[in-house]
């Protein structure tokens, strides 16, 4: 389990700052923040799972696990999306703005995001046969 976290924890890195880098460069661009997160998850969330699956867990894609993985990410994209969107008042409540307060939702949510992804594809996705 602790070679698969850390390897998880390394995928993880590599994919936030795929979603972190278009979600920030698409609101600066003028994308509203809520949309610019929808996209950078996308990527980020594509780029996850082929990780994940070949270095983390060591198994080969396929239509069955893609859906698998396609419903959890579902899921917590709900949660991931709802925790950035409700960061946002408390945040700037503490004088957080811009890119801060933006920075600071998305390792909220990110957080949030990879425990839960881990646990569940490591318990229920990818378990060992």
């Amino acid at each position: 389990m602790k070679k698969q976290l850390t390897r998880f924890v390394a995928v993880g890195i590599v994919t936030a700052i795929i979603d972190y880098s278009l979600t920030m460069i698409l609101n600066a661009l003028g994308l509203h923040r809520q949309l610019a997160k929808v996209v950078g998850w996308i990527f980020g969330t594509i780029a996850a799972y082929v990780l994940n699956s070949r270095y983390t867990f060591n198994t080969a894609m396929s239509a069955k696990t893609a859906v698998a993985v396609g419903v959890l990410y579902a899921s917590t994209f709900l949660v991931q999306n709802l925790l950035w969107w409700a960061t946002k008042a408390p945040l700037e409540a503490l004088g957080l703005e811009g890119f801060w307060m933006n920075t600071v939702s998305f390792v909220i949510a990110q957080a949030v995001a990879t425990l839960t992804n881990f646990f569940l594809q490591r318990t229920v996705i990818f378990r060992a046969k």
